[in-house]
């Protein structure tokens, strides 16, 4: 039962990485995430910045998914979360849909990564 777990949190976590890295931000998806990273970077920057933010998020999904250096890979994403989140309310607050949600949620998403990396040992 505990490997079906971890298991299953290991594709669940890889899995919201890739969709948000290539549905929402590689294929539009979810205009607002292109919206988010031009009122942090410029518009100038957006559609490039927004396309390596994208690709950064599948190679943390496919990272997650290959489960090779657990430990460095949850650091990884916490930091990208925590930046992010940190980015989006300094600069972008109106263009969320609640930042205090967005907290919530990634806050029990950096939890089960956690468990997931520290479980396996």
């Amino acid at each position: 039962m505990r490997t079906q777990l971890l298991t299953t949190a290991q594709i669940l976590i890889g899995c919201v990485w890739i969709f948000h890295g290539l549905y929402s931000k590689l294929l539009r998806g979810i205009p607002r995430h292109r919206a988010i990273v031009a009122r942090v970077l410029g518009e100038r920057h957006a559609n490039l910045a927004t396309n390596a933010i994208g690709l950064a998020e599948i190679t943390l999904g496919i990272w997650t998914l290959t489960g090779w250096q657990r430990i460095p890979c949850a650091a990884v994403q916490t930091v990208a979360l925590v930046s992010m989140n940190a980015l989006e309310i300094a600069l972008a607050a109106d263009l969320l849909i609640s930042a205090i949600g967005m907290l919530v949620l990634n806050a029990g998403f950096i939890a089960v990564i956690w468990l997931w990396a520290t479980a396996a040992r």
